[in-house]
Parts: C-alpha cells; sequence; structure tokens
C-alpha cells in the first residue's frame, strides 16, 4: 500500500476493474434470488446536478448492500431523452435536439462512472432510440383499436405568435415566454388515453402499497379524487344540460348556473352580444391550469338565458364564468351562493340572490359576509317537502325526487380527467396515425413500424418544425393510397417514462415490446428512488401503464408481478444550500457561497462578497439550483476530494426522506475520515494480513470487550442498513474505528483489529466502494464484492463480566462489577459489600431486588 490515501488514482484503478469484470452485468435467472433496484432516470442536460448525485448515491448503495445481502441485483440507467427542455436548449444554440442529447450523454454517462455508481450498462437506453419508442408506437396502435387511446378537442395554451401550444408553466403573466405575446385559449384535436377507466382500480391498489411514503399515497389519492355526489340536469330553451354537485341537499339554494367559456350555452349566447363574445375573448388568454383558475380574480357576465331548476321549476339566470373549467365535468356548475365560498363572493360582486337552505348548527343564518358555518352539513330550510331532513335524509329524498322527473341521480365523479398526450412540439415520439382527407385517421400499419423522428431539424420556436418538413409530413393513406399527411403531434414525454421500468428488464429485446419471462424475472420494482416532486404524474402514469400491459398480455407471470410497479419507494430529500444576494440595476443579483466570505462581530454574522469586500444579504437556506447560484459542482467535488467523499457526505449528512443541508466542512470531515480508514490500514498491514490470527481463543479482558463492542455496533449497522437509515451505519463504523484505533498488538488485540477492520470494510463496502475495493484487494488480494456482509457473532456479544448498579431505597448508590456467571446470591453479597452503599443502608434489611444484568435494589428501614 502506497502511504498516503491518493482518491483520484484508487477511484481511477477500482473502476477499471469493475468494467473491465463487468461487476454489474446481471442475468435474469441464477441461484440467487432477484433485486430490481431503480432510480428515475436522469433527463441528459449536460451536467450532473447535487440532486442527481444524491439520488444515485442512495440507489447505489442500496444496490451494493443487496449484492453483499445474498441478491442478483438489476439496477438499471438510461435516459428520459425526450421533452421541451432539450428542444428550447436546441433553438438556443441552433442545433439540432438530437446531437444536443446525444452529446450531453456521452458527458454524463463519464460522470455517472466516474461516481462509481455500479450500473448495468449492458441495459442502456434513451428514449430518443427507436428501438425504443418503436414499441412504445405499436402499443399506441393496440390501445387505439381497443378505444383505449381516443382522439377529441381539447383546450390548450396557444401562443399566437411562435405559432405553437405551450405548456403552463410557459404562460407567464398571460403571456408566451419567448414571444411576449398575449396567450389564447384554443380548442385544438388532441389524442387522450382513457385513464378515467381505471380511476377506481388506481385508488384502491394504492392500498397494495405498504412500502410506499403515506405522503404520496394520499397525493395520489387526492389527484384521483373520488366524489359520491348527484348527476343533475337543468334544462334551457336550446335543450338541458348536467351538473355535478356533492351537495344536492341545497340544490333548492341554486339562485344561478355558471357555464365556461367555451360552453356551447355561452358560444351561442355571444353571437348576438358583443359584450359577452369580448369577455369570453378576455378569458381565453388566461393559463389552462387547475393552479390559474384557483388563483385568479372571479368574473363574469350574465348570458341573458335561464335554465329551469329541475325541481321548483323556477327560472334560474345562466351566467359565463372564467372560474368554470370546460375539461371538468360538463363545463357547468349550479351556484348555491349561501353554502359555498366562491359562489357568495361572485353573487355578492354582482348582487345575484342569495337563499340560506341549510341551517349551521350554531344557528348563524346571516349573509352579510361570508362565514364557514355556511359551508357546514345540517337540516334543511327553506327547501319546501324536504325542510328538516338532515344530509343524508335530504341526498336520499331529493336523489328520488330527480330520479322521478328524469332529471338526476347518484353518480360518483372524480377528479382525475383522461390523460391528453397531444404535443405539438417536435422533439418527443410521433404519433402513429396518418390523416387521409378521404378516410380520416387512419393508423400506421405495424409493418411500417417505427415511425421514425427525423434527428437533422433544428427548431427555430417558431412552431413545429415536422409541419414544414414535407418528406416527414407528406404520405400516402394505406388504405386509400391517396394522397395524405402523417400527424406532426408527438406523445408526452411522461408517456415514454411510464414505461421504462420494464424495458429495463429486457432492454435488447426485439420480438416485442416487454420480454414476458424477463418481466416475470424482475417485476415488480423492489424499490424505486426518486424525488417527491413526482408523486402524481409519473408515478399514477407508471401504475396506469402497468395495468396496461398487464392487459395486452406482456408482463408474463401476473400472479408473480402483481398489479403494480413498484413494491417500494424512497422520496428522497432536496439539497439546500446557503443563498446570498444584492439588489443592483438588474435586479436580483446572486452570489455562490464560495464568493463569499463570513464575518462575526459580537456573535452576530455578516457577509460579504470576496471580489470588492462589499455587503451581501443573506437569503436562508434553499434548494440548490442555478435560479439562486447557490449550486455546488460535483465534477469540482470529485475533482478536489474523490467520488467517495461526496458519496460520504452525502449519506451521512441526514437520512434519505430528509433535506440535505451543503456544508463545505462536512466534506472535509467525511475526507478525514476516509484518511484515517487509510492510515489505519497502512500501518497495521502486517496485522491484518496474518493469516495465523483468530478470535476465536481470546482471553485477554480488553480484547474481548473491543470485539464484544465492535460486534455491538454491527448489530446496530445491519439493523439500519434494512431501513436505509445509512447515516447510523456510518456512524457505527467512525465507533469501530475508534476502538480499533486504540488497540495494541498483543496477538487476541491484533486479532481483534483485523476481524473488526474486516467488519468494517464491508460495512462501509456500499458507501464508499472505491477505498474498500482498493483496501480489501491489497490485503486479501480478492474483490469485496464477492464477500457476503459481516454477521454478528452472538458468543461476542457475551461478557464475562455485568456491571450493576446499586440501589438503596431507590436511589443509586454505588456500582459493582461481578461474574457473569454470578449467583443471585453473590450479586448480592458483592452489593452489600459496595461501601458507598453501605453508608446509607439504616435499619434492617428488609429486602433486596435484583434485576438481571441490571441494578440491585436494597431496602431497609
Amino acid at each position: 500500500m502506497k502511504p498516503t490515501y491518493e482518491a483520484a488514482v484508487i477511484e481511477a484503478a477500482a473502476q477499471a476493474f469493475w468494467e473491465k469484470n463487468a461487476s454489474f452485468k446481471v442475468e435474469d435467472k441464477t441461484d440467487k434470488p432477484n433485486y430490481y433496484c431503480l432510480s428515475m432516470f436522469p433527463y441528459p442536460s449536460g451536467r450532473l446536478h447535487m440532486g442527481h448525485v444524491r439520488n444515485y448515491t442512495i440507489g447505489d448503495v442500496i444496490t451494493r448492500y443487496k449484492k453483499m445481502s445474498g441478491y442478483n441485483v438489476m439496477q438499471p440507467i438510461g435516459w428520459d431523452a425526450f421533452g421541451m427542455p432539450a428542444e428550447n436548449a436546441a433553438i438556443d444554440n441552433k442545433v439540432s435536439p438530437h446531437s444536443w442529447t446525444q452529446k450531453n450523454i456521452v458527458y454524463m454517462r463519464q460522470q455517472f462512472k466516474e461516481l462509481g455508481f455500479g450500473f448495468d450498462w449492458s441495459r442502456e437506453f434513451s428514449t430518443c432510440d427507436p428501438e425504443y419508442y418503436g414499441w412504445e408506437q405499436w402499443f399506441f396502435l393496440q390501445l387505439y383499436k381497443k378505444g383505449v387511446i381516443y382522439r377529441k378537442k381539447g383546450i390548450v395554451n396557444w401562443d399566437p405568435v411562435d405559432q405553437t401550444v405551450l405548456a403552463n408553466e410557459q404562460v407567464i403573466d398571460g403571456r408566451g415566454w419567448r414571444s411576449d405575446a398575449l396567450v389564447e385559449r384554443r380548442e385544438i384535436p388532441m389524442y387522450y388515453f382513457k385513464i378515467t377507466d381505471y380511476a377506481d382500480e388506481l385508488l384502491e391498489d394504492l392500498a397494495l402499497l405498504e412500502e410506499w411514503p403515506e405522503q404520496v399515497r394520499t397525493m395520489q389519492a387526492n389527484w384521483i379524487g373520488r366524489s359520491e355526489g348527484m348527476e343533475v340536469t337543468f334544462l334551457h330553451d336550446g335543450g338541458q344540460f348536467n351538473v355535478f354537485t356533492t351537495r344536492p341537499d341545497t340544490l333548492m339554494g341554486v339562485t344561478y348556473v355558471a357555464v365556461a367559456p367555451e360552453h356551447p350555452i355561452a358560444t351561442k349566447a355571444a353571437e348576438n352580444n358583443p359584450q359577452l363574445a369580448e369577455f369570453i375573448k378576455e378569458c381565453q388568454k388566461t393559463g389552462t391550469s387547475e393552479a390559474d383558475f384557483a388563483t385568479q380574480e372571479a368574473k363574469g357576465m350574465a348570458t341573458g338565458q335561464f335554465a329551469t331548476h329541475p325541481l321548483t321549476g323556477e327560472k334560474v339566470e345562466i351566467w359565463v364564468a372564467n372560474y368554470v373549467l370546460m375539461a371538468y365535468g360538463d363545463g357547468a356548475v349550479m351556484a348555491v351562493p349561501a353554502h359555498d365560498a366562491r359562489d357568495f363572493a361572485f353573487a355578492k360582486k354582482y348582487n345575484l340572490p342569495i337563499k340560506v337552505v341549510i341551517k349551521p348548527e350554531n344557528g348563524n343564518i346571516s349573509t352579510d359576509v361570508w362565514h364557514e358555518s355556511l359551508a357546514e352539513h345540517g337540516i334543511l330550510i327553506n327547501s319546501g317537502e324536504f325542510d328538516g331532513l338532515n344530509f343524508e335524509e335530504a341526498f336520499a329524498k331529493i336523489g328520488e325526487a330527480l330520479e322521478a322527473k328524469g332529471l338526476g341521480k347518484p353518480k360518483t365523479q372524480y377528479r382525475l380527467r383522461d390523460w391528453g398526450i397531444s404535443r405539438q412540439r417536435y422533439w418527443g415520439c410521433p404519433i402513429p396515425i396518418i390523416n387521409c382527407p378521404s378516410c380520416g385517421e387512419v393508423p400506421v400499419p405495424e409493418k411500417d413500424l417505427p415511425v421514425v423522428l427525423p434527428t437533422d431539424c433544428i427548431p427555430d420556436g417558431s412552431g413545429n418544425p415536422l409541419n414544414k418538413l414535407d418528406s416527414f409530413k407528406n404520405t400516402t393513406c394505406p388504405k386509400c393510397g391517396g394522397a395524405a399527411e402523417r400527424e406532426t403531434d408527438t406523445m408526452d414525454t411522461f408517456v415514454e417514462s411510464s414505461w421504462y421500468y420494464a424495458r429495463f428488464a429486457c432492454s435488447n429485446y426485439d420480438q416485442g415490446m416487454i420480454d414476458p419471462e424477463a418481466a416475470t424475472a424482475w417485476l415488480p420494482v423492489d424499490q424505486y428512488i426518486g424525488g417527491v416532486e413526482h408523486a402524481i404524474l409519473h408515478l399514477l402514469y407508471s401504475r396506469f401503464f402497468h395495468k396496461l400491459m398487464r392487459n395486452e398480455g406482456l408482463l408474463g407471470d401476473i400472479e408473480k408481478v402483481g398489479p403494480e410497479p413498484f413494491k417500494a419507494l424512497l422520496t428522497q430529500g432536496m439539497v439546500v444550500s446557503p443563498s446570498f444576494f444584492r439588489h443592483s440595476a438588474k435586479g436580483y443579483e446572486w452570489f455562490n457561497i464560495k464568493d463569499v466570505e463570513v464575518r462575526e462581530t459580537n456573535g452576530e454574522k455578516e457577509y460579504f462578497l470576496k471580489a470588492d469586500g462589499e455587503p451581501v444579504t443573506y437569503y436562508g437556506i434553499q434548494k440548490m439550483g442555478k435560479s439562486k447560484n447557490n449550486g455546488v459542482d460535483p465534477e469540482a467535488i470529485v475533482k478536489e476530494y474523490g467520488a467517495d467523499v461526496s458519496r460520504l457526505f452525502m449519506m451521512f449528512t441526514s437520512p434519505p426522506e430528509q433535506t440535505l443541508e451543503w456544508s463545505a466542512s462536512g466534506l472535509e470531515g467525511a475526507d478525514r475520515f476516509l484518511r484515517r480508514i487509510w492510515n489505519f490500514a497502512y500501518e497495521n498491514q502486517a496485522i491484518l494480513k496474518d493469516l495465523t490470527l483468530s478470535c476465536e481463543t481470546l482471553t485477554e479482558k480488553s480484547a474481548k470487550d473491543a470485539r464484544r463492542e465492535i460486534h455491538q455496533e454491527l448489530k446496530k449497522a445491519l439493523y439500519d442498513y434494512e431501513r436505509f437509515h445509512f447515516n447510523t451505519v456510518i456512524s457505527a463504523n467512525m465507533i469501530m474505528l475508534n476502538i480499533l484505533s486504540k488497540l495494541g498488538d498483543s496477538r487476541d488485540e491484533a486479532a481483534v483489529k483485523q476481524e473488526g477492520f474486516s467488519i468494517m470494510l464491508r460495512l462501509l463496502s456500499p458507501i464508499v466502494p472505491h477505498i474498500t475495493h482498493t483496501i480489501w484487494s491489497t490485503l486479501f488480494g480478492d474483490d469485496i464484492l464477492n464477500h457476503p456482509l459481516p454477521e454478528v457473532v452472538t458468543e461476542a456479544l457475551v461478557s464475562d463480566e455485568v456491571k450493576y448498579m446499586v440501589q438503596v431505597n431507590g436511589r443509586l448508590r454505588g456500582e459493582i462489577i461481578v461474574p457473569a456467571s454470578a449467583s443471585k446470591e453473590e450479586i448480592e453479597k458483592a452489593a452489600l459489600a459496595n461501601e458507598n452503599a453501605a453508608k446509607f443502608i439504616e435499619g434492617e434489611i428488609r429486602r433486596i431486588i435484583v434485576v438481571p444484568n441490571r441494578l440491585v435494589n436494597i431496602v431497609a428501614n
């Protein structure tokens, strides 16, 4: 061994060894049980950030730990390569998204390898590979034939200058993020997955996910949002429309109805009402997300039309309101201002009637101002034949009255809506449909798959370049042979990330989308790791896809695979660091902590920019990111300290689920610990290599005590590994090293050094694999990965002596040490002989209580 720890040298050598020996390439079937560990695959942005490093370090530690626990472990890696960020970067850099993406993949792949992650690189793929998305197109066609995928008009954000659809996050203050043009809400044809058909199953199967965080399951349940209520039909001059309500008990308090700006009633009314037409146009300049609707000021305009109340026959005014979403329900709501805060504010604003029909428990029926008691369930009043009924009774009776008139029925409604997957962008998976003027929508024949996306397009931001690319767009109809056009919309990138976990089991399979045997061998994923920001959409869509693939018979033995894709889920915490700023003519200027000097005066900290010595303002601990310039470059950390130091710091600073605060001093502490390990190995080489040493016949008390303490720490560490509490595993190893460092070179103590250090190296191997690989191979000549984790020697935990606390009348007065084999009488005798305890014994000893291995209580008076 070299006398000094040189991270760069040993890490390069260890990585070369793993690559040469394909240490992490796995077969589907071995004599070991399979274990599938998967971290959410990365978007190839060009450089890893600390969030990446933490996520994949957690997954790698679990992978190596399970491998050393006797499992055949698969940890694959690939690239979530399609999407808007790549297209936008390509616009900015005037290159094709394909070349930009491929360049980034090469760079990030090398970064992953330099961090020592044990991925099975033989399974690597990118979602922009035709070999991958071609099967996605095939699956699309199967679902399209069965009606699981359908086409209808949907409302989108439309940038009239760039001639493109914008995501909600690209609309800033009602304007396009690039063009600054006022965004319009347009209705265009889109393809949808009928995920609502699976709402009940997706909701009910959450109960199966016992190893998921409760928070995530709750978020998904709320997103699916099952509500029991009533569908109510209102008649009007042009026909009828339906509303859904969870409060049919308030039906007699309806004083107006509100429809979405895109509702047919609104459109018809606007034909002869210029003011209403202008209002609808104004509404279409807002975003399409629920957040937009929840935060905007409620505005409305009367249509001049009336609907008939289904029970009273009274006429209620129809209003167009900007807070009503066409995409939810039938785009209409019944308004009960007395018992709904939003309707109340709207009615007050436009001087509409407010009718109280539920008496709150506190009896306060005043409607001068809104008070929450109005929204409570209670006894019906002002409701004719339904007066005096409670909520449950009113629900049943009003439901019966509506059904008798054919104007309503009980209904289960979901917040979940069908998944619109059409994206009017270039860099995505082409939708395999041909639009023929004679035949309509025609699926691309399976023999013509994949429909390959051109890779040489350089988008300029003005609409989808596929619309301008005749070589892609123009084709012939498979049905009639006439001139036709390919669909130029591409799929939502959530589609690619919804089934990649299953493709990793068989990434080179060319006979189908999924190899059933491989799926049976590996699914479900045993441990999935990723940020809580994916708790809803990505995880929900993956669960949905798993059920779709199951129904298509793609997943092999479904009894073994099960109904869910991910057995256990770990959502890692954010990486955060200090942030600093100044106000300037440019607005906020943010400064990285490495450029800031901290001065402390009288206990107060002040912060100054090193470059000019002028003060900056401390903004607190914030999530690492470019926006606040508080990120840390992992590549720089690896160059300065090495990958193992970065990994150790990440795992030691906090448990995986909690926020990790970045600290330069923490890195230095991790570096010191690894150097201590290296120095111990170097200084004790002869002892550690001595094959004649054994702990079987220890006689020295110091050696026995040290061995017992080491096995006690080992027992705790193995328990904590199973809980993924890697920080306490590291703490246990720090304690072990302290114990070992105090031992001398007698034969017994040398034997404990050898055994204890071997335990340490194997325990730490999943966390700091490079240094442990190098030390182990140097000392013992083989690969540490081929060794199992250490096991606790039960006999080592047994002490020759036991310490007892001695109490007199319940108060601590001394302590004794007796042989572990001492009888009760011998323990009592030793306690009575304790000089300090004897001073407090007055009068007659009434009894002596011995609690085995803990204490002796002498009761006297």
